[in-house]
């Protein structure tokens, strides 16, 4: 009987990496072993997880906007923060969410299109989790086609006043700033909005059966009104935010590779341990077949997204490329996810063991922030030069 390896020890890819990149990723897993895989499971059960306290322990190591330079950011590369990522979501997708949502999105915007004012008042704090701040896109009748918000902000003098709903909004119920973009007479604009302004409220959204480690909220405008220094200065029309999403999909792409991981992990422990008709289930080819494919299926994913993460330290990414890494890389984990499920059979399902949980988020993950069928019509619009959206 040989030795095992590990599920991406098989092409020996660690060989790809920095020194640099892997003490990186060894930091996070150790954080991820020691402060998360202890716990999660009854987070998720309970649908309650300590989110701000976990951000001010991320943001101690840098993990907070932690590919962004200044203002308390780590500048770390591309690749690195993938790593991270990857080793997060290996814990559970809604802690790398918060990841996300923290750096990739609410951070990056401010960060890209913001004043110097609104960078110093809002990136070092929320650099080091004492601020945590969420994405205000996504309404209750617009997800998939964001241009068509119904969120609007009107002049009035000097100020703007914000009215609308913002639904599916992660870190809202929480939150102490939200990026809120919205609809004016000028196109679409992006506005920076202290959730304790007048006219703000939140609602958390209850009865999730997926991301229940993440905190989830609607946010409701009602007459927000904001000085003229709230607006985003360099943040003009729909490129604006969707440049952001391209931010966090990005890390998606890694990230949905550490579920895997972790269901193939925990997958080949159980088949070389349970014994059935008198010897481990490992050693049935089916079984075998299984894990030969998922294996497969994870070095392929994990060279793509390294890929992706040279393009983006070479300043050379395309959204439609981070596409083709969100949709292959998300709907191959949860592949890799619902098949480790059969391999463990009945025990699948018990929260002793995390494959049913990263399954149930990783449904969530195909879904936000660019559904499967809208990143197959855009990689099909680079494909044939023609938009198929409408």
């Amino acid at each position: 009987m040989s030795a095992p390896v590990s599920s991406l020890d098989l092409l020996d890819l660690d060989a790809l990496l920095s020194e640099e990149e892997r003490q990186i990723r060894a930091v996070v897993r150790q954080l991820v072993d020691d402060r998360v895989r202890p716990h999660v499971a009854g987070w998720y059960e309970s649908g309650q997880a300590p989110i701000r306290e976990l951000a001010v322990e991320f943001g101690k190591v840098g993990l907070l906007g932690m590919h962004l330079t200044g203002y308390g950011c780590a500048g770390a590369s591309a690749v690195a923060y993938g790593l991270a990522c990857l080793e997060l979501e290996a814990g559970d997708s809604g802690l790398r969410s918060l990841v996300s949502v923290q750096g990739s999105l609410a951070m990056y915007a401010i960060w890209r299109y913001g004043s110097d004012e609104q960078k110093q008042r809002w990136l070092p704090t929320m650099a080091t989790g004492e601020t945590i701040g969420c994405f205000g896109l996504t309404e209750p009748d617009h997800g998939s086609d964001p241009a068509s918000m119904a969120t609007r902000a009107r002049r009035d003098g000097t100020d703007w006043v914000l009215t609308g709903t913002k639904m599916w909004i992660t870190n809202a119920p929480l939150a102490d700033v939200a990026v809120i973009w919205a609809r004016t007479d000028e196109g679409i604009r992006g506005f920076v909005v202290p959730l304790d302004t007048p006219g703000v409220s939140t609602r958390e959204i209850r009865q999730k059966m997926s991301l229940r480690a993440s905190s989830t909220g609607e946010i409701v405008l009602d007459g927000v009104r904001l000085p003229a220094t709230a607006q985003l200065p360099a943040a003009s029309g729909l490129k604006a935010p969707l440049s952001c999403l391209t931010e966090a999909r990005f890390g998606i792409v890694w990230g949905a590779l550490g579920a895997a991981r972790d269901c193939l992990r925990v997958a080949l422990d159980y088949a070389v341990h349970r014994t059935q008709f008198g010897r481990p289930i490992a050693g049935f080819q089916l079984t075998q077949a299984k894990l030969a494919d998922m294996a497969v299926e994870l070095q392929k994913g994990y060279l793509l997204a390294l890929h992706l993460g040279r393009l983006a330290d070479a300043g050379a990414l395309r959204p439609d490329q981070v596409s083709v890494g969100k949709l292959n890389n998300v709907r191959e984990a949860l592949t890799i996810a619902r098949e480790c499920r059969t391999i463990l059979g009945a025990n699948g399902i018990s929260g002793e063991y995390p494959v049913l949980r990263h399954a149930s988020n990783l449904e969530t993950v195909l879904t936000y922030e660019g559904t499967s069928e809208i990143h197959q019509l855009v990689i099909g619009q680079r494909l044939t030069g023609i938009a198929a959206f409408s």
